[in-house]
């Protein structure tokens, strides 16, 4: 326990605390900070400068966490030594106060909302790429992964699992998530940049899986805070205490809290840098200044569209001859640097994450646009440097800017409708916004940003043109597929915190002190009263206290919901049964299951060597082929499916090594619509061991569909279940197959039973096209009770089959049914018939 204290102390602590004193004209203002905001600058610089030396010693393949280690304290004792007295912050130094309640119960909101995080470490989707990304730098030291199974596999079987793409920035996929660079030299790469990683790494360092899986949480409680100091510069204490209170137990913050994302990490960065760079203003040196450019141009290895950012940064820049509020040379000097770093990374390491938005410049004019937009701005700062100009920018630019938010909001939210480029999820955007704000808090956001933006427009523009700018951008285009709590994402960034500020400040702003003072009949002076004080922050917090009340009303079914609990137990005992040189073969979500997502935590957090098939009906003479090369390379070569994947070969036989089952559970995700509760999630699996060599295959054919052993013989088939009277089956799809592994030279007939399984009236007829090897057989009409549907095979079809001695598809086409849209039912899968065993004699 010790040592993990002082772990932390040197990651977490150490370095913002010597950054914090580092010499300058602002140490004393330094020194003048209050107490809770000291703390948090020393907890925020030192993270940012751990997780960005992580990164540095990653790109260069040297990072692993001892030798981070190694440096914070080097770095800390040279300081020591060097500085000695000199360190210490001048006097006075502001001691704690009760603002410092504030960030304490934000904390201690912290610790019990949004721990423990969900287990979230599969593939398949963002978050599990973020774990696998980082735990990756952790184990291998590298940004770059050289994944030695990529490189091994031989050139004539690489299309099996990593076809090419035909990409100028990415070969293949090695996982949803990873793209495959160079599979000769096997270089793989996470698709999301990789600031956010380093930090999971970190929590790698300290606490293993646990640890990186509680990164987020970290992150979280730190957006939180970074909103609350930047929102007490803007709005006062009061108000911004009540809006990090509010966005601290808000459904959406709090479901991303414990979900791997990097839009909290933004979020800590961009309300950093605007906290960062109000103090810089307000002292007016080169510190805060430094920090505000270092924050947001180290933004860009989080998140491409911190771009907006920077642009209002730069739009306030070129309007400081209007506004008076600069932030000096230094700032624009760090900032082009820094993100000069950020942008050669991203159009080179990360050029597949940034083909998309790259592409899209481009297509705008490329240099050409970028170009204009640079003279544009040179041209408009020099404008609004001559008074003619300066004066109706001045007074006008609020107005135009309020009133535009105002007509915008008004048009969101009763009149946009779907049509044209404009999607369903897209003209819902703002609607939905208030799903997670309510109405109530929706209005009085609108209102306050219309009022504040007029009001205090040139008193800070970076936060008043950083803000409109965000949510302008994304409620415009979401640029996500429209799934609840998913597309919550993008409003945690700046537009949630933002708008629950903006609501605080305008509450605070109604019932401020001067306010009631001219109620009494008192004059102005008396509004300093403790009395006239209090007053008004209880009646701020009644005010919002209904607000507050709604969102932990929408809170509470998830605050101790834990998405995927049960994941890690199950993929561990799935690691153990894997050899360290063995070589796993996971069916492909062109099978239509999941089991695709196991593969990625199975390869890059438990080491283990395995390719991820391409297609569901793999050529058989190629894969046959690459069984017997793996044979003679590998202890075993096994194979992981759960129904899905015609894989075997007349030389290729599959020995069961035993399957399993197991659920956990999972939030609601409806699409455009309020998540609903959890449901259980289902796996199923089984392990097979591939053997080389021509088996001997005659008499009948006999398969129970539904049992233990039928992976490798069902394509295109829902998963096994049980009925009441303990029969097993599986449901069949529009269009499924069974795969017969031979068919015997004397073969006749071939039998299925099936039931259509309580088929509703006002459904089509079950009824079953059957073709043997594309050989149309015949259709059957399928009945309530399971019964034998018996076909004549023809006898030159049996020969032809038979001398091929390959295995062979019986495929089956039926109009399908939905039991969600026939009765209401949770269950929304297309279903055809239901199968139980098939015969071939």
């Amino acid at each position: 326990m010790l040592l993990l204290a002082i772990q932390i102390l040197l990651v977490a602590w150490l370095p913002g605390a010597l950054l914090l004193r580092l010499p300058g004209r602002s140490r004393a203002y330094r020194a003048s900070l209050p107490f809770d905001e000291r703390l948090f600058w020393s907890v925020l610089l030192s993270l940012v400068w751990s997780t960005s030396l992580v990164l540095l010693l990653a790109s260069f393949d040297r990072y692993s966490f001892d030798r981070l280690l190694t440096i914070n304290a080097l770095l800390g004792i040279i300081a020591v030594v060097a500085g000695r007295q000199r360190l210490r912050l001048p006097r006075p130094v502001r001691g704690p106060e009760w603002r410092a309640l504030v960030p304490a119960a934000i904390v201690a909101l912290g610790v019990w909302l949004y721990f423990p995080p969900s287990e979230y470490i599969i593939g398949g989707k963002d978050p599990g790429a973020y774990i696998n990304e980082g735990i990756q730098i952790a184990q291998r030291g590298q940004t770059v992964i050289r994944d030695p199974i990529v490189a091994e596999v031989p050139e004539a079987f690489r299309d099996l699992f990593m076809p090419d793409h035909g990409q100028d920035t990415y070969y293949s996929l090695r996982f949803m998530g990873f793209f495959v660079q160079d599979p000769d030299a096997g270089t793989v790469v996470g698709q999301f940049p990789h600031f956010y990683p380093a930090s999971i790494a970190i929590g790698y360092g300290l606490n293993g899986l646990s640890g990186a899986r509680q990164a987020i949480g970290v992150w979280a409680m730190l957006g939180v805070l970074a909103v609350f100091f930047a929102g007490a510069r803007l709005f006062g204490v009061a108000a911004a205490a009540a809006a990090a209170l509010l966005l601290a137990i808000n459904v959406a913050f709090v479901w991303f809290a414990r979900y791997p994302n990097s839009e909290l990490p933004m979020q800590t960065l961009l309300f950093g840098a605007l906290l960062a760079a109000n103090r810089a203003r307000e002292v007016r040196t080169s510190y805060f200044a430094v920090v505000a450019a270092l924050l947001l141009g180290l933004s860009l290895f989080v998140r491409y569209e911190t771009l907006i950012a920077i642009a209002a940064f730069i739009g306030a820049g070129v309007l400081a001859p209007v506004s008076g509020q600069r932030l000096g040379r230094a700032f624009g000097i760090v900032l082009a640097a820094t993100a000069g770093l950020a942008l050669a990374y991203l159009a080179g390491t990360m050029q597949a994450y940034t083909a998309l938005p790259l592409g899209f410049i481009r297509n705008m004019g490329g240099w050409w646009l970028v170009g204009g937009l640079a003279v544009a701005a040179v041209l408009a700062h020099r404008l609004v440097r001559i008074e003619a100009m300066a004066g109706p920018v001045r007074r006008w630019l609020p107005i135009a800017t309020a009133g535009s938010l105002a007509l915008l909001a008004v048009y969101a939210y009763f009149f946009r409708e779907v049509g044209g480029r404009t999607a369903l999820g897209d003209a819902m955007a703002f609607r939905t916004f208030g799903w997670y704000v309510t109405p109530v808090g929706l209005l009085l956001a609108t209102a306050g940003a219309v009022y504040f933006v007029w009001r205090d427009l040139w008193r800070d523009p970076t936060f008043y043109l950083t803000f409109p700018a965000f949510t302008t951008f994304f409620f415009y285009k979401t640029r996500i597929v429209p799934e609840h709590f998913w597309t919550a994402r993008r409003f945690l960034g700046v537009a949630l915190p933002a708008a629950l500020l903006l609501m605080a400040g305008a509450v605070r702003t109604l019932l401020a002190p001067e306010r009631l003072a001219r109620l009494r009949g008192a004059s102005w002076s008396n509004a300093s009263s403790p009395v006239l004080q209090v007053a008004s922050v209880v009646l701020m917090a009644a005010a919002l206290a209904p607000v507050g009340y709604a969102y932990w009303q929408a809170t509470a079914p998830v605050a101790r919901h834990v998405e995927y609990a049960g994941v890690i137990p199950e993929l561990e005992r799935l690691a153990a049964r894997i050899g360290d040189n063995d070589l796993l073969l996971v069916e492909g979500r062109n099978a239509g299951t999941d089991l695709h997502v196991f593969a990625t935590p199975l390869a890059y957090i438990y080491a283990r060597q395995l390719l991820v098939l391409e297609s569901a009906a793999p050529d058989r003479q190629r894969f046959g082929a690459f069984v017997r090369w793996a044979r003679e390379r590998y202890d075993r070569v096994l194979f992981l499916g759960g129904g899905g994947t015609d894989l075997l070969t007349k030389t290729t036989r599959a020995v069961p090594l035993g399957g399993h089952r197991f659920q956990v559970p999972e939030y609601d995700s409806p699409l455009n619509a309020y998540p609903d509760g959890v449901h259980m999630k289902e796996f199923e699996f089984g392990l097979y061991a591939l053997e080389a060599g021509i088996e001997s295959r005659t008499g009948p054919f006999d398969l129970q569909i539904g049992g233990d052993a039928d992976d490798l013989h069902v394509v295109r088939f829902h998963a096994r279940e049980t009925h009441a009277d303990g029969t097993r089956y599986r449901w069949s799809t529009a269009q499924s197959f069974l795969v017969l592994p031979y068919v015997p030279e004397d073969a006749r007939t071939l039998t299925i039973w099936m039931n259509r399984g309580g088929r509703p009236a006002s459904a089509p007829p079950a009824d079953v096209e059957v073709a043997l090897d594309d050989h149309v057989l015949g259709t059957v009409r399928v009945d309530d009770a399971t019964a034998p549907h018996e076909l004549e095979l023809p006898a030159a079809l049996v020969e032809s089959l038979a001398d091929s001695g390959e295995p062979v598809r019986v495929r089956l086409r039926v109009s399908t049914w939905n039991p969600a849209e026939a009765f209401g039912a949770p269950d929304t899968r297309d279903l055809g018939v239901m199968v139980t065993r098939v015969t071939l004699q």
